[in-house]
């Protein structure tokens, strides 16, 4: 550890000789004035190194706060990296499982099963970098459908989730509904040839309920619409059994009325 009198001990010298002095009243004026020249250069030698001092310490700030900057940006890229999926930019599974599972323990929770209809298809006619192409422009018009409070995922290849916290299984229906239609309202861009469409499973957890059983109901809810030819929105079937103020009215087939 730097000893700060050893560090100043010259300097200490000259003050203490300088102090003796001035205390000495016969000292010849000659004397004197060749003492205060010695304090007076290392004075001088005190503040040129304490102005490189504060140079140094300022650059060295501010190579810290860069450098702490650079971090701070490494963290939040390495965050974002582990939790978004590198293709679309959507929540990758782990993260939209914690955002359902996070939302479930403040509300009910609703959420929207989405897969591509015979996306296989697609990537063998037309090669996976078009169907890399095709998931992100279906992502693209299933962001500006959903209400800003969504947070959408994807868990498979070719599905994704929608999560709708503190929305009514109505509201559900209704947003996959309106991606529904956007989809056969036009061809994506990337491949204006033809329709891309998509198969809806719709279910709804009530608050502390658990991630397994809602996802399960809203798989089981897209099992039976892609069952019934696919191109359509469902509903758990467990929602055509409840009374008519605890549930809502659906056509045969669990297609939203």
């Amino acid at each position: 550890m730097l000893d700060i009198n050893e560090l100043f001990r010259e300097e200490y010298s000259v003050l203490e000789d300088a102090r003796l002095a001035a205390a000495d009243a016969q000292l010849p004026a000659e004397v004197c004035r060749e003492k205060l020249w010695v304090v007076s250069r290392h004075y001088q030698r005190l503040i040129r190194e304490s102005y490189r001092l504060i140079s140094r310490s300022d650059r060295a700030e501010r190579e810290l706060t860069r450098m702490n900057e650079q971090l701070q940006q490494l963290a939040a890229r390495l965050e974002y990296e582990a939790t978004h999926d590198p293709l679309t930019d959507v929540f990758n599974r782990s993260a939209i499982i914690s955002q359902i599972n996070s939302g479930l323990l403040k509300g009910d929770v609703a959420l929207i099963l989405l897969d591509i209809d015979h996306f296989k298809r697609i990537n063998d006619e037309y090669g996976h970098p078009t169907g890399d192409r095709v998931i992100c422009a279906l992502v693209s018009r299933v962001r500006r459908a959903v209400p800003e409070s969504a947070a959408i995922g994807r868990v498979g290849g070719e599905e994704f989730t929608i999560v709708l916290p503190n929305a009514r299984v109505e509201e559900a229906m209704i947003t996959a509904s309106y991606i529904h239609a956007s989809l056969n309202a036009s061809p994506l861009d990337v491949l204006p040839q033809q329709l891309v469409t998509a198969s809806f499973g719709v279910s709804l957890g009530v608050k502390e309920s658990s991630f397994e059983t809602l996802y399960s109901e809203a798989d089981g809810a897209l099992y039976n619409a892609k069952k019934r030819g696919r191109n359509q929105v469902a509903l758990h079937e467990a929602f055509f059994h409840l009374p008519p103020e605890q549930g809502c009215t659906v056509r045969p087939g669990g297609i939203f009325n």
